[in-house]
């Protein structure tokens, strides 16, 4: 069942997400000596990432993955890597050997796919394991790359997929399956704005909903969710621990 907090400001819903992200790392140290992380873009990367900057968090022992891309290169304005080392990698003591950059530009997205899941079995074993999942949500109930009616990031086979004919552009994408974000060991939702907030409810409180966020809280082992009181304004129950 997954858990859900409100959080008031954007500098609060930061504040809760490094709480999280600690406590997974520290966590994941202490089990393996190291930790994994698949990071997002969007909004989410704009509010969180300069207060993971300043969070307790030893980057020495961190692999950091992404959830998707956009096929642009990595200097591209809206490159999801560009805006992470824009905003928290080159301001970490993070070697660049445990950065796993979503390279989406080249010719062939499913030879990028493939380079990508190979990459993610190699450093976390097949099937791979994130250790956490750090995802935004789309107002359509979208996360990473996988959109509401797009069958082939949903199968149940395969870790990543190439992405064409996105609804929002760019179309053509790199993300991570729903498989592989259910398969990590925590997952965390984060969302602000009303604009979120169907999408939430469906999420949390709609059994049958089939919108990738709602796939996705039902079938991770460890979920929570971080709203601002936008996000959460549709739902008709109090919030969890």
């Amino acid at each position: 069942m997954p858990s859900f907090l409100i959080a008031g400001s954007p500098a609060a819903v930061a504040e809760a997400v490094a709480g999280r992200v600690e406590g997974v790392a520290a966590e994941a140290i202490a089990a393996r000596g190291r930790w994994a992380v698949a990071l997002p873009g969007g909004s989410v990367a704009a509010t969180c990432f300069p207060r993971l900057v300043t969070a307790t968090l030893d980057w020495s022992r961190a692999e950091v993955f992404f959830g998707d891309e956009r096929a642009v290169p990595p200097d591209a304005p809206d490159s999801n890597f560009g805006l992470a080392r824009r905003l928290l990698l080159s301001h970490v003591p993070l070697s660049g050997d445990h950065v796993y950059r979503m390279a989406a530009e080249p010719a062939s997205l499913d030879e990028a796919a493939a380079d990508y899941e190979r990459t993610l079995a190699l450093v976390l074993g097949d099937p791979p394991t994130l250790d956490l999942a750090l995802l935004g949500v789309g107002e359509d109930g979208h996360v990473c790359s996988v959109f509401p009616g797009a069958p082939t990031p949903h199968a149940a086979e395969g870790w990543v997929a190439a992405v064409r004919e996105a609804p929002k552009p760019p179309p053509d994408r790199l993300t991570l399956t729903l498989a592989t974000l259910v398969a990590a060991r925590h997952v965390m939702v984060v969302a602000m704005g009303t604009a979120k907030a169907a999408a939430i409810r469906a999420a949390l409180e709609d059994a049958a909903s089939t919108l990738p966020v709602a796939r996705v809280a039902r079938a991770a082992r460890d979920v929570r969710f971080i709203l601002d009181a936008g996000a959460a304004s549709a739902l008709g129950h109090a919030p969890s621990a």
